[in-house]
């Protein structure tokens, strides 16, 4: 039970930051270049993170094959689900309003509900490798955690501002991002109590089935709005994230 707990405990600390992001990017009228610039950095960070936790931890438990199967599984499962959210007024998500428009509900009934469960589709991963891990290694991985805290900043802060210039109140946005936080706890529960009954090439392919869909969704939310339209320094930015992120992985 309390490792439970401390998975939890974990898998909050890392949603919150979608809050944090959230508060400042509503309450805050920030430019694009540093909307931008600090989504390319979280999607450096964690690119890097994926890198050498994730696979890197897979392919050590189970070797190729699992990494591969839950990879792509990831992968698949994550853009099909993005698919059909995007059909329902969830593809732009992620964006802030200066580039690409999110839809209001005026424009497109139950883009809001679709929102939603974007959010909840891009935070679940994240937040399962850290109470898998957890039950795995016996402690958290404080590159994961950190990673994860790291890009969930600008996830909020990009994803409010959009929502505010669509419409959405206040209420709405901060109890979607609280909601969200709340869920990664879950998520982290879901991850630690799941791995003790599941073999390591199970385990393996899960963090690799993660991995997959974390890399997905940083192609297809986050370096969108970090590139389009911004200046000529974000790859610079991108590679100092991944920097950051890797010197805390051999720290």
């Amino acid at each position: 039970m309390s490792e439970l707990l401390e998975a939890g405990g974990w898998g909050l600390l890392a949603g919150s930051a979608l809050l944090i992001g959230a508060v400042l990017g509503y309450v805050l009228r920030i430019p694009h270049q540093v909307v931008a610039s600090v989504m390319a950095f979280g999607a450096g960070v964690l690119l890097s993170a994926v890198s050498f936790e994730l696979f890197d931890e897979a392919y050590g438990r189970s070797g190729m094959p699992p990494v591969v199967v839950g990879a792509v599984g990831g992968a698949a499962a994550y853009t099909v689900g993005n698919m059909v959210l995007a059909r329902r007024g969830a593809r732009h998500r992620k964006r802030s309003g200066h580039v690409q428009d999110q839809p209001s509900e005026r424009q497109q009934a139950g883009s809001g509900v679709a929102l939603a469960l974007g959010a909840l589709l891009d935070g679940v991963p994240e937040s399962a490798v850290i109470g898998l891990g957890l039950a795995e290694g016996g402690a958290v991985s404080t590159v994961t955690v950190a990673a994860v805290f790291i890009s969930n900043v600008p996830e909020g802060l990009s994803s409010s501002s959009g929502m505010r210039k669509a419409g959405r109140s206040r209420g709405y946005v901060f109890g979607l991002w609280g909601a969200i936080a709340v869920a990664s706890m879950l998520s982290a529960v879901v991850g630690n109590a799941a791995a003790g009954a599941l073999s390591p090439p199970v385990v393996a392919a899960v963090t690799a089935v993660a991995a997959g869909a974390i890399l997905a969704m940083i192609a297809d939310t986050m370096i969108p709005e970090a590139f389009e339209k911004a200046h000529l320094a974000i790859g610079l930015i991108v590679v100092a994230g991944f920097l950051v992120s890797f010197a805390l992985s051999r720290a």
